[in-house]
């Protein structure tokens, strides 16, 4: 067994192949050939290649988290916005292996003790500064997921590599939409029809 191996270093070695590779590619046997070792010396750190794959979720999670937690501090409305939307863009673009880890669906124990929690507690804190009520809040959350990952996917993949503006520019105006509605979020009727804004003038 190569010296100085752990659980701790195999799961970032694991992390930076994702990078390298693509998340999907990680095996442990691709990891072994990384650390030139044999696959059964791997076997003492992480049962399977599922499990690493796991064990590199948690770490992209957790990651993501702090990062967020870092940039929102003493921040408040559009500034807050903008900032948890850029953790994500940026870590995409720096770690896209480790992004498409944080993607994988995990099961109820696996997420309870992942940093999930703490990704939906930034939102909630983001969406504080826009005076919204459940279940409008959390109507929201998950528009700002849905709206962060599809954007970040896609550039990802290339989609907006072939036509203008470029892709910087788009981010803005999609931050500067989001805020727009946040502010003017619209409020059903009794029967659960768009009626009016809600938000602030």
């Amino acid at each position: 067994m190569r010296a100085g191996l752990s659980v701790e270093s195999v799961v970032r070695g694991g992390a930076e192949l994702a990078d390298e590779v693509g998340f999907e590619q990680v095996t442990v046997s691709a990891l072994a050939r990384r650390f030139d070792v044999t696959v059964a010396s791997l076997y003492s750190h992480v049962k399977n290649s599922q499990e690493l794959k796991v064990r590199i979720a948690l770490l992209a999670l957790e990651e993501l988290a702090d990062r967020g937690a870092v940039a929102l501090a003493g921040r408040a409305g559009k500034d807050a916005l903008s900032a948890l939307g850029n953790v994500y863009r940026d870590y995409a673009r720096e770690h896209p292996g480790r992004y498409a880890a944080a993607q994988l669906r995990l099961s109820p124990e696996e997420a309870a003790r992942s940093a999930g929690g703490r990704h939906a507690l930034m939102t909630r804190a983001v969406l504080r500064g826009y005076d919204l009520v459940e279940p409008d809040q959390t109507h929201a959350v998950r528009l700002l997921g849905s709206v962060f990952h599809g954007f970040v996917s896609l550039e990802a993949g290339g989609g907006f590599s072939h036509s203008s503006p470029e892709s910087g520019e788009s981010w803005a105006r999609v931050l500067d939409a989001l805020d727009s509605l946040l502010c003017n979020w619209p409020a059903p009727d009794a029967g659960g029809s768009v009626l009016r804004s809600s938000g602030r003038t």
